[in-house]
């Protein structure tokens, strides 16, 4: 019982920091990915990188 309440916090602590991510196309963001490798970006990241940073458009609200 003790193994499945650790796991639990565990997961639960987990999806608590990753949903901390600053939003797509943000100023936090940009900030984010100029502090990660390139090597490390995915195409997707390289193709919204450069359209809401380097060209300044908005991103779309939801």
């Amino acid at each position: 019982m003790k193994k499945l309440f650790i796991l639990t916090t565990a997961i639960i602590a987990v999806l608590t920091v990753t949903a901390c991510e600053p939003k797509r196309g943000s100023e936090k963001w940009c900030n984010k990915m100029d502090e990660t490798p390139k090597g490390d970006w995915t195409l997707t990241d390289a193709g919204d990188y450069t359209k809401y940073c380097v060209l300044n458009q908005k991103p779309e609200e939801e």
